[in-house]
């Protein structure tokens, strides 16, 4: 019954666009989250990450657990098309990886602009996770679905095309002159 009471409050995130709003923040969110859900579910909401780490970590959400192994095949694939545009090797842990998503990387790694190339991936992101989203918009699940949500939609909200110019640039050329320059100086 919380979690009927606790998902009617918060605020839609369909259609949310880059010109609205976002109707609910991460903080808010969080706090509700701490009043309505169990210990158990508090815990995976603590642990949510839409940056998994690289070594398998389980959880008790199947939701959690699916989006975890997407995202990261998805790093896997980006850094082995990154690694075969620059003509190098990169060990991908003997992993084959679908053709549709080698596709979106190389695509991703193909752009010109690094924020249109996040901006694509990002909707790769989304339409990945609704792809997940659970049939019981009242299931722990569905809290676990709308977190995910909520951090990819604020993580491209931070995003400035000027800083992220001047940063990828420094980083670029550090790679390139072999320096070992900060990102922003």
């Amino acid at each position: 019954m919380a979690n009927i009471y606790f998902m009617s409050q918060l605020p839609s995130l369909d259609g949310v666009n880059e010109n609205v709003a976002i109707p609910v923040t991460e903080e808010r969110f969080l706090e509700l989250c701490q009043r309505f859900l169990d210990k158990k579910a508090q815990h995976e909401i603590s642990k949510l990450t839409i940056t998994p780490p690289r070594e398998y970590e389980k959880s008790s959400s199947d939701l959690i657990e699916a989006w975890n192994k997407g995202e990261r095949e998805l790093r896997f694939a980006l850094a082995k098309a990154r690694a075969e545009k620059m003509k190098k090797s990169f060990d991908t842990e003997n992993k084959n990886f679908p053709v549709e998503l080698m596709k979106v990387a190389r695509t991703a790694v193909d752009m010109e602009s690094p924020l249109e190339a996040e901006k694509y991936l990002n909707r790769y992101r989304l339409d990945f996770l609704d792809t997940l989203r659970p049939l019981d918009n009242f299931s722990e699940d569905a809290v676990f679905y709308y977190g995910l949500k909520l951090k990819l939609i604020s993580r491209m909200r931070q995003f400035n095309a000027e800083i992220g110019e001047t940063a990828y640039k420094n980083i670029y050329n550090s790679i390139m002159n072999g320096e070992r320059l900060e990102a922003i100086q």
